[in-house]
């Protein structure tokens, strides 16, 4: 009986030891699928927002890892060459550069490993290339106009915003990249939105400054150095840019004395939300990096584990079979709490 007894016990413990060598880091089950994540910066602050959401959504379904493209289309094609060669079961990308997602489907497609394009939409033809594709994101068109609507309600609240009494909203803008789509169309209808409320428009000036806060404040200094005054209103494609553009014009003497300049974004980042209730930005726009996260993330591990996509697995609307659409919310000092 008690070589029996030793027979058992031993097994018991190779069993619990078996066991625990199966479960992942994070503390789930062995049956999580790898996730890759490759981000294309990690020191772009909406992107951090976004890295963080997939992290804390990815635990109990996934085993997760994320990587730094660093704003390199090469470096983040070895990445995903690295994720593949260990198997990985599904891979979430926010490429460096949406027209090359294309070679990305074919080598993810090459391995039969389901891709996630988050935030930067791959073109319609790469989208169509294999049913193993989805994108998760916001319409950026949707941003620009409650990027206009905010300049809309203050122009029409406030007579004082026509220095010049003309009836023509004179402005400058802060794009993003060249050729982004983002910030293509939130420039096209940020400005679209205002004319469409009645408002005559003049662009005094515009130029790019890449998503970066630094790169913003240098093109308003410019900006503020050619045209002074004459600005109105100042719209930026992202909360970033903006901040930058308030940097700028704290050094010019605004936002001190009545001297004022509605500034405007788009992500309603934590430093935006602070500008907001220091009075320095008029507005900025949700752009929902939780949830953007959540899903990206969701959708990998179902698609890792070869499960079906529908609304009740994934938890959001899934659009032509490829498509979640995350929607943005206009923020203002208002209602800052549903940013929050």
């Amino acid at each position: 009986m008690k070589k029996l007894s030793m027979v058992v016990l031993a097994t018991s413990v190779l069993g619990a030891a078996l066991a625990g060598c199966s479960s992942s880091g994070s503390g789930g089950s062995s049956t999580e699928p790898s996730v890759g994540v490759a981000i294309y910066k990690f020191d772009d602050t909406f992107m951090t927002g976004v890295r963080n959401s997939i992290e804390k959504n990815g635990k109990g379904i996934a085993k997760v890892e994320i990587v730094d493209s660093q704003n390199s289309q090469p470096t983040q094609n070895d990445k995903v060459d690295l994720f593949l060669t260990k198997n990985t079961k599904a891979l979430v990308i926010n490429p460096v550069d949406r027209t090359a997602a294309g070679v990305i489907i074919d080598k993810a497609k090459a391995k039969d490993t389901p891709v996630v394009f988050l935030n930067r939409e791959p073109l319609p033809e790469d989208m169509k290339k294999w049913d193993k594709v989805y994108y998760v994101g916001a319409k950026a068109e949707e941003s620009g106009t409650l990027e206009g609507g905010l300049v809309v309600d203050y122009w029409k609240a406030h007579p004082e915003a026509d220095k010049n009494k003309d009836g023509v909203l004179q402005y400058v803008m802060l794009k993003g990249e060249q050729g982004h789509q983002d910030a293509e169309l939130r420039t096209k209808y940020s400005i679209q939105a205002v004319e469409e409320a009645g408002i005559k428009v003049e662009k005094l000036a515009e130029d790019n400054a890449n998503w970066d806060r630094v790169k913003g404040q240098e093109k308003m200094a410019a900006f503020l150095a050619s045209h002074g005054d004459k600005i109105e209103a100042v719209f930026a494609n992202n909360d970033d840019m903006a901040l930058g553009a308030i940097e700028a014009l704290k050094a010019g003497g605004y936002f001190t004395g009545g001297k004022y300049i509605p500034v405007v974004g788009v992500d309603a980042t934590a430093p935006a939300l602070q500008a907001l209730s220091d009075g320095t930005m008029l507005g900025t726009v949700l752009n929902d990096a939780n949830n953007q996260g959540k899903a990206a993330v969701t959708l990998a591990s179902l698609l890792g584990q070869g499960k079906e996509i529908t609304k009740e697995s994934v938890g959001f609307d899934v659009t032509d079979k490829q498509y979640v659409w995350i929607p943005y919310k206009k923020i203002t000092k208002d209602n800052m709490k549903d940013a929050q």
